[in-house]
């Protein structure tokens, strides 16, 4: 099986998706990572910005991916760029890989980036013109997912959990590579606020730890 995990940044796909990543790989998957943006040069340096991408190279290895792919849009700045011009670039990936599985940050998170990144993840993963996509979720992104309005009306409901009780010290290892993201607590990126979480998450389905996951659509042929 072929799994795509869509990132708006570096450290979103370990944030949320770091230990389904290794538990995808220990069932021979192949996973896959797409980073969406790059720092605009207005606010990041390029220095630290291929920092950002290498340290995601390292953590993608640490995880066991199969590889990673960079892709070129402007962060912070993802509301400027014509939705279908990311859709299309993000289609053009899931066909690539030929993937079945796809993880995208949630739509509700308070970053516009994760919006738009979301978004166009449903286009293209739309089930049209022999899209491989047979199961599509949401993750959790700790400092943009828990931030969100209270006032709107979609928020986070996991409905999937992935026992990652085993392989938590993994994503914790893969999530120190990113020493430019990570904080110290209380700061909800810091290892310890993002070893609580997942002890949360499993506490709720009966797990020593998990991460939990929205299902937007599964396709059963």
């Amino acid at each position: 099986m072929n799994v795509l995990i869509v990132a708006a940044h570096p450290d979103d796909e370990v944030l949320g998706c770091g230990g389904v990543t290794v538990r995808h790989v220990e069932r021979g998957d192949r996973v896959y990572v797409v980073v969406v943006t790059r720092g605009f040069p207005e606010i990041f340096s390029p220095e630290i910005d291929e920092e950002d991408r290498q340290h995601a190279r390292e953590a993608h290895e640490i995880l066991g991916g199969a590889g990673i792919f960079f892709l070129d849009f402007p962060a912070p700045r993802l509301d400027t760029v014509p939705g279908h011009e990311l859709a299309d670039a993000l289609r053009e990936v899931i066909f690539s890989v030929n993937a079945d599985v796809v993880y995208t940050p949630f739509g509700g998170d308070l970053h516009t980036d994760h919006k738009a990144t979301y978004l166009a993840t449903l286009v293209a993963s739309r089930p049209v013109n022999h899209c491989p996509v047979r199961r599509l979720l949401c993750y959790e992104t700790l400092s943009e997912t828990d931030w969100a309005s209270p006032l709107d009306d979609g928020a986070f409901k996991p409905t999937v959990f992935v026992d990652i009780s085993n392989v938590l010290e993994r994503k914790l290892q893969a999530l120190a590579c990113f020493r430019n993201e990570l904080k110290q607590p209380p700061h909800p990126r810091s290892l310890r606020a993002i070893e609580a979480l997942a002890r949360v998450r499993g506490s709720t389905a009966g797990l020593m730890a998990a991460e939990a996951f929205m299902l937007v659509r599964e396709i059963i042929d």
